[in-house]
């Protein structure tokens, strides 16, 4: 039918437009979170991107739902702004006949929403993690930002550099800062570059054509050396024990281990695409000729809706890590009391009644 196939070319169209909106609001919040951090040091300038596309990754199965959801939204509510559905409820097509494309949707889209929730997020995860796992147990110098003065993690030592050289994995005009209660001292070099002892698998800063600076706080005279090779040793910080969390293990581990939390995990991925037709039933429930002319109020309730759903699963995970809730069944109640509350609101809708009976017409 033109009508249906019309439904599903403005959905899918609108869907790109919401779901570019919404990743460039992530992306921007997500990049200067990253920057803010490579300029703390505490993770290296050329990984904030490769960070951020992992990020993005990770939440795409939460965000495809809520885009075609409000994209259904925003088609009907130009259908209604423009009489489209009027003039296609006088040819007798009710809303029960859009069920059909909004399963072509639904398996279309719900087939993408569980390749990311049981595959690519845990996977992206994953990698995340992995990478988070080096730098936090990386030297306080893998995050110079060029240009930036950077403080060490223990707070006694700034490093700066002017340039970084990425073809020769040098650092150029560099300024080096340590001190403590009894004694400080500074070093400045005009080329530099990392390696490892691989005597001891030590890191080491090797300064090159500098002078060094150091004596006592306060004091009136201060040591100089000038040198042509300085190799200052570099602080490693504290080791963390790896381990992989929940959200990042692979969904076939997840299938063998009977603990709760990984059993909540399982179910917490199947429910994001299970909960992909609930909310397609609803945005068809939320669009009606009879409020024409008060569609935001419609579309308020729509999107309040949508967030005391995903609030409710948020609770229903939370109480099964903490062992509250039977992880075979926490959130499929929620789904099951969302479902029939989505087809009762469907039903009325298809009679052309308000959503719910004791409102006054």
């Amino acid at each position: 039918m033109i009508i249906h196939r019309a439904f599903v070319r403005e959905v899918l169209q609108t869907s790109s437009a919401v779901i570019a909106v919404l990743l460039s609001i992530f992306l921007v919040t997500r990049v200067v979170d990253f920057l803010r951090q490579a300029a703390e040091g505490d993770i290296p300038i050329n990984s904030v991107f490769l960070l951020v596309l992992l990020k993005m990754i990770t939440y795409l199965d939460i965000l495809v739902p809520l885009v075609l959801y409000i994209s259904m939204l925003l088609v009907m509510g130009r259908w209604i702004r423009d009489n489209e559905l009027t003039v296609i409820s006088a040819c007798g097509i009710g809303m029960r006949q859009f069920l059909r494309p909004v399963l072509g949707l639904f398996l279309v889209v719900g087939t993408m929403v569980a390749l990311f929730s049981l595959y690519l997020s845990p996977l992206s995860a994953a990698i995340t993690h992995g990478k988070e796992y080096e730098f936090r147990n990386r030297t306080d110098v893998t995050g110079i930002l060029p240009g930036v003065f950077t403080e060490t993690r223990d707070g006694q030592g700034v490093y700066f550099v002017e340039t970084y050289d990425d073809a020769s994995d040098t650092f150029r005009d560099i300024f080096v800062y340590n001190g403590n209660d009894e004694e400080e001292g500074v070093v400045v070099a005009s080329v530099g570059f990392r390696t490892v002892d691989e005597a001891t698998n030590d890191d080491f800063l090797i300064l090159k054509n500098g002078t060094q600076y150091r004596g006592a706080a306060g004091a009136v005279e201060y040591g100089v050396l000038d040198f042509e090779t300085y190799a200052l040793r570099l602080k490693q910080r504290a080791y963390q024990d790896y381990s992989l969390p929940v959200k990042a293990m692979p969904t076939q581990e997840l299938l063998h281990d009977q603990h709760r939390t990984a059993v909540g995990e399982l179910h917490w991925r199947l429910s994001k695409v299970a909960m992909l037709p609930v909310l397609m039933l609803f945005a068809l429930s939320f669009s009606s000729i009879r409020y024409r002319k008060a569609r935001f109020p419609g579309m308020m309730a729509a999107l309040l809706l949508y967030f005391i759903y995903s609030n409710l699963l948020g609770f229903a995970v939370a109480m099964i890590r903490k062992g509250t809730v039977n992880p075979h069944v926490g959130l499929w109640v929620v789904h099951a009391g969302f479902l029939a509350l989505a087809i009762f609101f469907f039903h009325r809708r298809n009679q052309n009644k308000r959503l719910l009976p004791w409102l006054p017409n």
